[in-house]
């Protein structure tokens, strides 16, 4: 069942260090209205695959279409994480990239990276709602279907094994947490400064098994999040609406 549910302000952010005026909305935009004039190679930082099973989502396929929109080259910078997308655009190895909003977030506030432009959902979103799921019967979900104010069922999550879809990932971390600590659930452990302090603060809060995966793992990503949850290892997991 769901707890409640918080809003995280970007599904995915497109992040840039190059001098970019505007958002690519038609074909028939001049390259001076969306580049610089010295830029003759636009370099795109992403997590590509060796094989795509919908050609639509083979990145190159993008890539090509800025081509012919820009008329000039654009080249995919291969990354296998956000935190190596954020380095590339760092230190000139790719002009934009895309990203989970988290990392985006981390990358403003910690090198003044910029947003370009939000993936926009069906609905015209460009958020989305991230919820907390607990078991039905578990003393979480009595408290929250009690209709009794003085059960609070974010109090009882501390101490409880969390289920997150993986490290400073949006709906299944920052958000929350974030939620914790402003409502004085939560305190920070170590340097507030130090964005490492978050892995404390979690297991601090909940418990030291804390499940924070790494990609590739089992419990990885929203429906690694749940499957968590659903089968016992954790008692409360964080996911996004969608």
């Amino acid at each position: 069942m769901r707890v409640t549910n918080f809003i995280t302000p970007l599904l995915a952010l497109l992040m840039t260090t190059a001098g970019l005026a505007g958002c690519i909305q038609k074909e028939d935009l001049l390259i001076d209205d969306v580049i610089g004039p010295d830029i003759r190679v636009l370099r795109i930082a992403y997590m590509t695959q060796d094989d795509y099973e919908n050609p639509n989502e083979d990145p190159q396929s993008l890539a090509t279409y800025l081509g012919d929109v820009l008329g000039i080259e654009v080249e995919l910078y291969q990354v296998t994480s956000d935190g190596m997308a954020i380095e590339a655009l760092r230190f000139g190895h790719a002009d934009i990239a895309f990203m989970d909003g988290a990392s985006g977030w981390v990358g403003w506030q910690k090198y003044d990276l910029e947003v370009l432009a939000a993936d926009q959902k069906s609905d015209g979103r460009t958020y989305y709602n991230a919820h907390a799921w607990v078991l039905n019967g578990s003393d979480i979900a009595n408290a929250y279907l009690d209709d009794d104010e003085s059960t609070d069922p974010f109090a009882l999550m501390e101490g409880k094994t969390s289920c997150h879809t993986g490290w400073l990932k949006s709906a299944g971390m920052l958000m929350p947490m974030g939620y914790l600590i402003g409502n004085e659930y939560a305190s920070i452990v170590g340097d507030s400064t130090d964005i490492s302090s978050l892995r404390t603060t979690i297991e601090s809060y909940f418990s030291e098994n804390a499940l924070i995966p790494d990609k590739g793992t089992p419990y990885y990503g929203y429906g690694g999040a749940v499957k968590c949850l659903s089968d016992g290892t954790g008692d409360v997991a964080f996911a996004k609406d969608s």
